[in-house]
């Protein structure tokens, strides 16, 4: 590590084994991996680009089947997850190594092209750019640390966000109910998210 001074009120916790760094630098990078503000942003942007569309139809459709496929992957991925207890490899975890990832950016991406407005698109992939590569390096690290057995063959042959084009069983009798309610409250998130796109689109 490099010499540096590390202010010691922490924003994020995520950042304990990075490089030491001081001032606007300190503070942009516990901004960018602090897991609260990506969640609590990503929420904040779904509500406001509902509230403030004017939805083309067919950027509409584009953006429903985004989201549609987004929510469906989280929910998907959200049944195989055991946190922090043993690697997911199997389900989605076959195809990318982050796939609650994958799903939010679909949904984002969705939300943003059925306003009608390239600005939320453009909005979006700032959000995606100052958050994601953090929240995957971060997890990447601690999933390294927990699981160093099964961690290198994986990671090897598995994207991060961009599955390949391969097939693997999806193992749907494998996935859970009680650890997509447990893990995630993901059908809650689908809810939530189904609830603003039903209002983007009251507003054709």
């Amino acid at each position: 590590m490099k010499n540096g001074v590390e202010n010691p009120r922490a924003v994020s916790n995520r950042t304990k084994e990075l490089e030491k760094l001081s001032g606007i630098q300190y503070f942009i990078r516990e901004l960018r991996y602090h897991e609260f503000s990506r969640q609590s942003i990503g929420v904040i942007l779904v509500v406001l680009f509902a509230v403030f569309a004017e939805p083309n139809l067919y950027l509409f459709i584009l953006g429903c089947l985004l989201v549609l496929d987004g929510l469906l992957i989280r929910l998907y991925a959200s049944g195989f997850v055991l946190k922090n207890k043993e690697l997911s490899t199997s389900g989605p975890y076959a195809y990318v190594r982050h796939p609650l990832y994958t799903g939010n950016i679909l949904i984002l991406s969705g939300m943003s092209f059925a306003t009608g407005f390239i600005s939320a698109f453009v909005i979006s992939i700032i959000f995606f750019w100052f958050y994601y590569p953090t929240a995957i390096e971060y997890e990447d690290r601690k999933l390294k640390s927990l699981f160093p057995e099964t961690w290198d063959s994986w990671s090897q042959q598995t994207p991060a966000l961009m599955p390949k084009f391969k097939f693997n069983s999806l193992n749907l009798i494998q996935w859970s109910w009680e650890k997509s309610l447990k893990n995630n409250y993901e059908p809650v998130i689908f809810v939530f998210v189904l609830f603003w796109l039903i209002l983007l689109a009251n507003r054709l």
